[in-house]
């Protein structure tokens, strides 16, 4: 099996020459051939000279340097259309994802998976970071129907032909396991082990994770608008309601003047609904701009070698 690894960079050049020569160990004993591709994206600090030095000292490294910072996912989008074997590795930069635990999410990608998601035995992270994380996979399960959705994490391998789904991601706004579940059902799950960060605290922090859930659940699913139509029909239901309520009281006679409290009240409740409402489709048209301007998901600034959107290579070539 000929193997890809890509790993997103960003504030790892401490990190980066122990991953890259624990992968280095591992993989020829569980590959034919391997690659591991660095895209260095947009750091300010020094990750890009650790990242080209790696390239230069281990053959089969290669390092991509993003023009800025696009995100995680923007990323590995970067990575992945830039890998040349058959099967792509994703991990994190920080030794979270250990490089031993790379042979069991190859070999749970059997004849008849296409996708394997590692899952770690027990997260551990904060209170409001978990909620995060829970929030993200409960967007993605219930407005995108990804199947496996509490499975998905960022230590994955897959096969290389699945990222031409990812053609369709265009603009700024992307997330990786949604085109993934665009181009397969056929998704596992493995147990891995993780680790302790290694350097410094997390760089997707618990706001990241919570815009990129709006970016799920806008940019991705109409949900939220057809909560919207429900929420709407719900006020004209009760506004017919009372309506009629009134009219019963005037034709018995038992009309009475509304007092300051009820009116006050009632237009609270539809002035919050039309607010939401307009918030929702305020959203939906601010990714609509923004996508029609043209904005790119990533701009590669150099590379130590190689094309950036190379064929891919399989055993039988």
């Amino acid at each position: 099996m000929l193997v890809s690894v890509v790993v997103p960079c960003y504030r790892s050049a401490k990190t980066l020459p122990r991953l890259v020569e624990d992968l280095s160990h591992v993989l020829p004993e569980a590959t034919t051939g391997f690659e591991i591709v660095l895209v260095v994206d947009g750091s300010p600090d020094d990750t890009w000279q650790v990242a080209s030095e790696l390239a230069n000292k281990y053959p089969e490294t290669r390092a991509l340097r993003l023009a800025r910072n696009y995100g995680q996912h923007n990323a590995l989008i970067a990575g992945v259309r830039s890998a040349r074997y058959e099967v792509v590795v994703t991990m994190d930069d920080d030794l979270q994802h250990p490089a031993d635990q790379v042979p069991l999410l190859l070999q749970a990608l059997t004849d008849d998976v296409d996708l394997v998601y590692g899952v770690p035995t027990e997260e551990e992270h904060g209170v409001v970071r978990s909620f995060a994380s829970r929030l993200v996979k409960a967007a993605m399960a219930s407005t995108l129907s990804v199947q496996n959705a509490k499975s998905i994490s960022a230590f994955r391998a897959f096969r290389t032909f699945l990222r031409d789904g990812f053609d369709g991601l265009d603009g700024p706004h992307a997330s990786v396991d949604v085109a993934l579940s665009w181009s397969t059902t056929r998704i596992a799950q493995t147990t891995v082990r993780m680790e302790d960060r290694a350097e410094g605290r997390s760089n997707y922090t618990t706001w990241m994770l919570m815009k990129h859930a709006l970016t799920l659940i806008t940019g991705y699913s109409t949900e939220p608008l057809r909560l919207v139509g429900y929420l709407g029909f719900i006020c004209a239901v009760f506004g017919v309601g009372l309506f009629g309520v009134i009219i019963y009281k005037y034709a018995v006679g038992a009309t009475t003047v509304a007092g300051f409290t009820t009116i006050a009240s009632m237009v609270a409740l539809f002035s919050g609904a039309q607010m939401l409402a307009l918030g929702v489709l305020g959203e939906y048209v601010g990714r609509l701009h923004s996508g029609s301007m043209g904005r790119p998901t990533y701009v590669i600034r150099e590379r130590t070698d190689g094309d950036a959107h190379p064929d891919i290579t399989t055993e039988t070539d």
